[in-house]
């Protein structure tokens, strides 16, 4: 079954290598007899569906995800191995989906107005004053 990620980006079953083994958790008897635990893992680097640009914007986005130029989805949610290859599937597309959005522009930084500055400065002052009257000051009477 082929992964469609979205309108431009399908990528075939070819590429796709599954692995499946005895997952923990609630099943009961049926938990020691089947295989339900899915792994899903994707050979980034070597697909030939993408090309080396979106490689290169994938490899950027989602690099603490990737081992050895991998992306690999666990699932063992579910008691059945079929309901667990389809949410392996779900977050693949949305983790590729995730990483195929374009970069965020970097912040530019700029300075403070000379009117905000001076406005800051004035309320610190005032701030302080309020604060050195309420102190207790020895009168000369006592």
């Amino acid at each position: 079954m082929d992964l469609k990620v979205n309108s431009n980006l399908v990528i075939p079953s070819q590429e796709l290598k599954w692995r499946f083994s005895r997952a923990s958790g609630p099943g009961g008897q049926n938990l020691n007899k089947t295989d339900s635990r899915v792994e899903l893992v994707f050979d980034l680097r070597n697909s030939k569906v993408i090309t080396p640009f979106l490689k290169k914007r994938l490899i950027t986005q989602l690099g603490s995800q990737l081992s050895a130029g991998s992306i690999r989805i666990v699932a063992s949610e579910k008691r059945s191995q079929y309901q667990n290859r389809h949410i392996a599937l779900h977050r693949l597309a949305s983790l590729l989906i995730k990483g195929l959005r374009p970069l965020a522009r970097a912040r530019k930084p700029t300075k403070p107005r000379a009117k905000a500055k001076q406005r800051r400065l004035e309320s610190k002052k005032h701030r302080g004053e309020l604060k050195r009257n309420r102190q207790d000051r020895p009168s000369i009477d006592d």
